[in-house]
């Protein structure tokens, strides 16, 4: 059945490939062949590279696209704004079953639609004899064949990080009648494909920078594979598939044993890409998110100029509508250290719980709009009864806060006007931190590790101090340093769908999604404000069945030698 579907598909996809041409096509819309799109006299590529287009389209996208929500609404650094149910919740709280995918998070029939469409692109695309050259002499169609390739070894990954390991098609596009019971492949097979994917396509792709970035931005580059093999190793040498396997005789689910060596490979090949010196710290953390083409994007979903992430999660209160569909939680609030780089709970930082947000780390201002934030040529309101927290049939957000990242710089305006809101895949901070990780988890708290650190706290605008270590101990254990890592990937990664798999991978899914979430609860006294810690949600978590997503229930089934995750 799933074959027939995505037969289907393909046919679809042909269709609309097919309907570009004129209607004197000697060859009929509905008899739209494989030969049509790789054409052997097309010496432009023109329909191959339109299919592959079709290819990039199937990229997962972020914006609120849990059921209308962020997916960190469903880890500790955000609830979702809706009243009543949500897709966020039921992944919060573990209320989903291998017979009930959750909406837009259950990517199994549309990751192997794509990895399928791939194939047949790296299965054809020779036939075309494209005469456009890469700078390096070669047809332009290795560096197509090569980017279905990364697209392809990109939704394996996707598909790897929520199940472990599972079936590798390799080149190998099935048709009907063909034999599809494939077993899924070990944890272990899967991590050496995507990476050896990476490796082997990395020379083929384009380089960095690339040219003519206002037509090829969006096209998966040498960086791309580079960061995408050091992310899949990262994961691979982390506790929960490296040594803390959820069933330890299962290969399925990670390694029979801890092997330190993994942190190495991963810490290598994340040095790699920053050695090569391609990629750069933007100066101000904002516009990464909102400038295309910027020193800091590897590699990026294309959503085009809009509004919509303003309207979805902006705060409610004003003329302009909008919905404050992501609150912040006072746990992410708290990670934020003080401007001078100590954490709020260190004695020396001089934080205030009077006046919590006062001369905190700048990340803080840049990540989340609170109560005083400057928004819309206006202080907000988020005091109980304030206009951006009025309660009534418009409660606006649960926890006093909303989401300030990813959007246009309105403090000042008077409305939104459309911004640019490509959805980033891959990008140079998350590089940076995957190398302090891994170098620290496998050589202590080096140099190099520390000079991560400081480089991003000086971006972000804390202080150097007399010391020169904005604010970070000197000496760390590698203990010590780790959660140092942790939490400053916290805050320089919110909301951009690591938080959620994070937890998982350093197995503390459990802890955290054992405690409840806060927000703040501000009482206006005259022109002093009150400021009280309340709870606003209590997650929960199977373990350890949760850590990885059951299989979806249809496709064991279907599929004598599909077996399931543990516990499900």
């Amino acid at each position: 059945m799933k074959q027939f579907r995505i037969m289907i598909f393909l046919a679809g996809c042909l269709a609309a490939l097919a309907a570009c041409r004129k209607d004197y096509e000697k060859i009929p819309l509905e008899k739209v062949t494989i030969e049509y799109v790789f054409d052997k006299d097309d010496s432009l590529g023109t329909y191959a590279n339109k299919f592959l287009n079709s290819i990039y389209s199937k990229l997962p996208g972020g914006y609120n696209r849990v059921g209308g929500d962020l997916l960190d609404a469903a880890s500790d650094d955000a609830v979702s704004g809706l009243a009543g149910t949500s897709s966020v919740l039921q992944l919060a709280t573990g209320a989903y079953t291998p017979y009930t995918a959750i909406a837009d998070e259950s990517p199994w029939n549309n990751a192997y639609a794509a990895i399928r469409s791939a194939s047949i692109f790296v299965s054809n695309i020779d036939v075309s004899p494209v005469k456009e050259k890469l700078p390096n002499g070669k047809s332009i169609r290795f560096a197509w064949k090569a980017e279905a390739r990364f697209i392809r070894a990109l939704f394996y990954f996707e598909l790897l990080k929520r199940y472990g390991g599972i079936p590798l098609m390799g080149d190998q596009v099935r048709e009907l009648g063909d034999d599809v019971q494939v077993p899924r492949s070990s944890f272990a097979e899967c991590v050496n494909y995507i990476v050896n994917e990476c490796e082997a396509i990395k020379d083929s792709l384009r380089p960095n920078p690339i040219a003519a970035p206002e037509l090829n931005s969006h096209r998966a580059t040498r960086g791309a594979a580079q960061a995408l093999k050091a992310r899949v190793l990262l994961y691979a040498a982390s506790p929960l598939f490296n040594g803390q396997n959820i069933a330890a005789d299962n290969p399925l689910t990670g390694y029979a044993g801890y092997d330190r060596e993994r942190w190495k490979l991963a810490s290598d090949a994340a040095r790699e890409l920053i050695e090569e010196g391609k990629f750069a710290l933007m100066p101000n953390a904002k516009d990464v998110f909102i400038t295309q083409n910027n020193s800091e994007v590897l590699f990026f979903r294309q959503e085009g100029n809009t509004t919509a992430i303003e309207s979805t999660n902006g705060p409610v209160g004003f003329a302009i509508v909008a919905r404050g569909r992501t609150n912040p939680t006072q746990e992410l609030v708290d990670a934020f250290p003080m401007n001078n780089g100590l954490p709020i709970t260190d004695p020396a930082s001089g934080y205030n719980s009077n006046e919590p947000y006062a001369n905190r780390d700048p990340r803080l201002a840049m990540n989340i709009l609170y109560n005083g934030a400057r928004w819309l040529g206006t202080e907000l309101q988020t005091f109980e009864g304030g206009q951006n927290r009025p309660g009534g049939a418009e409660p606006g957000t649960k926890t006093s806060y909303y989401m300030r990242k990813f959007m246009g710089n309105f403090e000042n305006a008077s409305q939104y006007a459309n911004t640019s809101h490509d959805w980033i895949i891959l990008r140079y901070t998350e590089v940076l931190l995957n190398f302090a990780e891994a170098e620290n988890e496998y050589n202590g708290a080096t140099d190099e590790v520390y000079q991560v650190l400081k480089d991003l706290r000086a971006r972000a605008g804390i202080a150097a101090g007399a010391d020169g270590m904005y604010g970070l101990r000197d000496g760390m254990t590698p203990e010590q340093m780790r959660e140092t890592i942790r939490n400053e990937r916290r805050i320089e990664l919110a909301f951009e769908e690591h938080r959620f798999w994070d937890i998982r991978r350093w197995k503390i899914a459990q802890q955290v999604y054992g405690k409840a979430l806060h927000g703040m609860s501000i009482i206006k006294e005259g022109p002093a404000f009150n400021y009280s810690v309340v709870e606003v949600f209590k997650p929960a978590f199977t373990a350890p069945k949760m850590y990885l997503y059951p299989i979806p229930y249809d496709e064991v089934v279907k599929n004598d030698n599909m077996r399931q995750n543990p516990g499900w």
